[in-house]
């Protein structure tokens, strides 16, 4: 299977991920504020945010890469 930007999954893939770090980014409460106002715990999200970094990073690598997949042997 060949990967690359026309993949309309990894299109798909990388649109939601984008989308949920928006989210995560726009619940974030401040560093300041007391856990009684907090909508979601800081850490989680943190936590979260790295996570959907890494999967960014990966959709990124699986577009930019002009190999196939899986691996062939020569």
């Amino acid at each position: 299977m060949t990967m690359g930007k026309d993949d309309p999954f990894l299109r798909e893939l990388d649109a939601e991920v984008e989308a949920d770090i928006e989210l995560n980014a726009a619940g974030t409460p401040p560093a300041d504020a007391p856990p009684s106002e907090w909508l979601l715990d800081p850490f989680e999200v943190q936590a979260e945010t790295a996570d959907l970094n890494s999967l960014h990073s990966a959709i990124e690598a699986l577009e930019t890469d002009s190999g196939t997949y899986p691996p062939v042997d020569d």
